[in-house]
């Protein structure tokens, strides 16, 4: 197998400065501005490595642009407001989100469109959506770059994203590395960083933290307790903090080594959706579920939406709708992995969390 690209760029470093974080690794193969993954590709969809729910029916984004309508009316409806997405993909689940949006034309008109998006591949795909969609939006590189003032957030699989930190359990939590082996391969280490405050666990347990995630959770959460607004996070993860490695790399739709053609595969860890929530109430922010995919878009209407779309189908259309409510909603497809987080101000609950 030819070497990716990247990995004699992480050779070097790793040789001139030692092992490098799970997170420092993760970093160069998703963000690294020539070879990294989200730099070089459109990841997305049949003919890339996978495919998010937006990709998979309308339905998903039409279900979260009522609920944004909901809760901006739950909160007073504040005018103007920031309609911001953190990871838009290709664009596609704010296009849904924004036909919504025309059924309410008070709240069309109150949005103003934000996104947060590095990968200069993918700004240009959801330039190119938004422009047919007639939809004028403003793109940022960090979220802390939004304009100040009530927001409404949304981040479908974003978090996974994050580089994480992994520690395992020896005499105690010490830090997972990424370094060489004697044949010049990556291969896992242990470098000198330690946690002090880590889980009662087996020797050899793994586990993991995401700052990033936290770092974007506390600006998220101060800003909408403080400046009026909600934020709705869906991506897969437990429910529970607890120790195990999560961390995967996909290449072509399938799983493979995490070590293995860097800057080429996805890596992702799973969400903790409690280390969020503790996150955002310390912020001082409410938090509702983390619930279920599955039972959120259920509660919320999947099924009437999709006997509407099937009621002017024909056969193969209706095929492809149920084919996608169970990819959505069941358990054994993405109805239980993944799960749905809301943020408001104290004193608001949303849809379906009440």
């Amino acid at each position: 197998m030819t070497d990716a690209p990247l990995l004699a760029k992480l050779r070097d470093l790793i040789e001139a400065n030692g092992p490098m974080s799970v997170a420092e690794y993760m970093t160069h193969c998703l963000s690294d501005p020539v070879h990294g993954y989200y730099a070089t590709r459109d990841p997305f969809g049949v003919a890339g490595d996978f495919i998010t729910a937006p990709e998979i029916s309308q339905m998903f984004g039409e279900i979260v642009g009522a609920w944004l309508v909901d809760v901006w009316q739950r909160l007073g409806g504040p005018d103007p407001v920031n309609l911001v997405e953190l990871g838009p993909g290709r664009g596609t689940l704010m296009s849904d989100i924004l036909r919504v949006a025309r059924l309410a034309p008070d709240f069309e008109q109150a949005v103003s469109i934000h996104l947060v998006e590095t990968s200069p591949v993918l700004k240009k795909r959801q330039q190119e959506v938004l422009n047919a969609a007639g939809a004028e939006a403003h793109w940022h590189d960090a979220f802390n770059q939004v304009p100040p003032g009530p927001l409404l957030v949304i981040a479908n699989e974003f978090f996974d994203a994050l580089p994480i930190r992994q520690f395992v359990r020896l005499d105690i939590w010490r830090e997972r590395a990424v370094g060489l082996d004697v044949r010049g391969r990556l291969a896992f280490g242990v470098g000198p960083g330690v946690l002090d405050d880590g889980p009662d666990a087996p020797q050899g347990s793994i586990f993991e933290i995401c700052p990033a995630a936290t770092a974007i959770m506390t600006e998220i959460a101060m800003r909408v307790a403080d400046e009026n607004g909600a934020a709705l996070i869906i991506d897969y993860g437990h429910a529970q903090s607890a120790s195990g490695e999560t961390l995967q790399a996909l290449y072509g739709q399938s799983f493979s080594d995490p070590l293995d053609r860097p800057g080429e595969s996805d890596l992702t860890a799973h969400v903790d959706f409690a280390a969020l929530g503790r996150t955002a109430a310390e912020a001082g922010a409410a938090t509702h579920g983390p619930m279920p995919q599955g039972e959120f878009l259920n509660a919320l209407g999947l099924m009437e939406r999709a006997e509407q779309l099937s009621a002017t189908a024909d056969a193969a259309e209706r095929d492809t709708v149920r084919a996608a409510v169970e990819r959505l909603s069941a358990a054994e497809e993405m109805g239980a992995l993944f799960k749905a987080l809301a943020v408001t101000p104290r004193g608001i609950v949303p849809p379906p969390f009440g």
